[in-house]
């Protein structure tokens, strides 16, 4: 055989294998851009929670004058996620936290008619309540991006691409043990 037709094989292997490297490290890059994209949307979400939450506190103060912890709380956890150095890890963390805080929080207004009545109040609750099934979609569109990015870096032979690229596993939003528990109206009046 001719040493051309060995050369040839060479380059076609070398070029198969670039083809597939290519495409395989497209299809990683897009995945990591789904997963910010969807984290993004949850941002969107959670800021419209953020703005909420000041003229929710504002209101409820009035009529929740022995609960001020539980408001006190959540204005710190808004500030605490709203802060500029807060990584992805913290943010979810702190949201997880706020949602647990909201939870108590609407068990605590069972207690106060007059405020359940308060049109402001009905309006604030509502969209709040939109917000954060808002934000539940949101997750999921996230957690989904995560778990297809995750499977693809783990994949072979994606997986010796993504080695190469430094990909490592994302977090996925989960709920945390105390949000899959019963909520106990005790607790939420600290009795």
């Amino acid at each position: 055989m001719a040493p051309w037709i060995y050369l040839a094989g060479i380059v076609i292997f070398v070029t198969v294998y670039l083809i597939v490297y290519i495409i395989i490290q497209n299809n990683l890059i897009a995945k990591k851009n789904e997963i910010d994209n969807a984290f993004a949307g949850i941002d969107v979400q959670l800021k419209m929670r953020y703005d909420l939450i000041p003229n929710l506190v504002d209101t409820v103060k009035g009529y929740m004058q022995h609960e001020g912890g539980i408001l006190t709380k959540i204005s710190e956890l808004r500030s605490k996620a709203m802060g500029g150095q807060v990584t992805t890890d913290q943010k979810i963390d702190l949201n997880n936290q706020l949602t647990q805080t909201l939870g108590s929080l609407r068990v605590m207004v069972e207690n106060y008619p007059d405020l359940k009545a308060n049109q402001n109040f009905e309006m604030l609750s509502r969209t709040l309540n939109e917000t954060e099934a808002q934000i539940a979609a949101a997750r999921r569109a996230y957690n989904s991006a995560v778990t297809d990015f995750n499977n693809a870096i783990e994949q072979f032979p994606s997986s010796t691409v993504a080695k190469k690229l430094g990909y490592t596993r994302k977090v996925l939003f989960e709920a945390q043990v105390l949000e899959r528990e019963n909520v106990s109206v005790g607790k939420a009046f600290n009795k």
